[in-house]
Parts: C-alpha cells; sequence; structure tokens
C-alpha cells in the first residue's frame, strides 16, 4: 500500500504564511466587532495594527534580532489573540477574511500603475537629459 504523498516543506511553510495572513485580517476584524470582549479587542487591534504596520519594534537591520519579532514573536501574539476571541466568532472572522482575500485582482488596474510608473520615468528622463 503506498504511502499518500506529504506536502513539501515549501508548500507548508506557504499555506502556514496564508493562515497566518488570514488571522490578522480575522483579529483586524474582531478589533471592530462589540461582540468581542473589550480586552481581546484592545490586544487583537495591537497586534493587527504591529503585523500591518511597516513600522517594526525592532529595525530589520539589527543582526537577529531585527528578524525575531517578524519570525518568532508576531506568530505567538497573534495565536494568543486568535485565543483570546470566542471560538465561534474567530470562525466567522476568518470566513469573513478567507471571502475578502478572494477578491479578484485587477490585471487592468495593474496595467494602469505600471503605464504611470513608465510615464514618470520618461518624463524625469526627458526633463534630466541636456538640451543640445
Amino acid at each position: 500500500m503506498a504511502e499518500p504523498a506529504r506536502p513539501s516543506p515549501v508548500a507548508r511553510l506557504k499555506a502556514w504564511a496564508k493562515a497566518i495572513r488570514r488571522d490578522v485580517i480575522a483579529l483586524w476584524l474582531a478589533a471592530r466587532d462589540p461582540r468581542v470582549p473589550w480586552t481581546a479587542r484592545a490586544f487583537c487591534a495591537a497586534i493587527a495594527a504591529y503585523a500591518l504596520s511597516p513600522i517594526d519594534l525592532i529595525p530589520d537591520v539589527i543582526p537577529v534580532l531585527g528578524l525575531l519579532d517578524e519570525a518568532i514573536l508576531l506568530p505567538f501574539a497573534i495565536l494568543l489573540a486568535v485565543r483570546l476571541v470566542p471560538p465561534a466568532l474567530m470562525a466567522e472572522f476568518r470566513a469573513e477574511a478567507d471571502r475578502r482575500t478572494a477578491r479578484p485582482t485587477s490585471r487592468a488596474g495593474a496595467a494602469a500603475v505600471v503605464a504611470l510608473w513608465l510615464l514618470a520615468l520618461a518624463l524625469i528622463a526627458w526633463a534630466a537629459w541636456p538640451a543640445a
């Protein structure tokens, strides 16, 4: 009898990262819902804000410690925040987070942004080109 194929470590890591991203969005939703206890809402708001913020508590340029908050501390804080939210509500917030992240992407919008960047670069090059 053949053993079922196990997912590769890369596939498992991608699935874990996707679940973390979904949970951060779910925590943001939990922080805004009055059915969640206020202490859990405050903690969820702080964790979601930190996870979505480009500003780090420990700058990434500090060797080892710089990545410690994103790689170790933040996932544990997310796990704690998830446990503070009642399970039935967390399931609802996760379903809503899945729905929000499953929105279709716009290729036309992406093309428009790329075209604007190319136009801006062309204008900068034209302005910087020495006049003959």
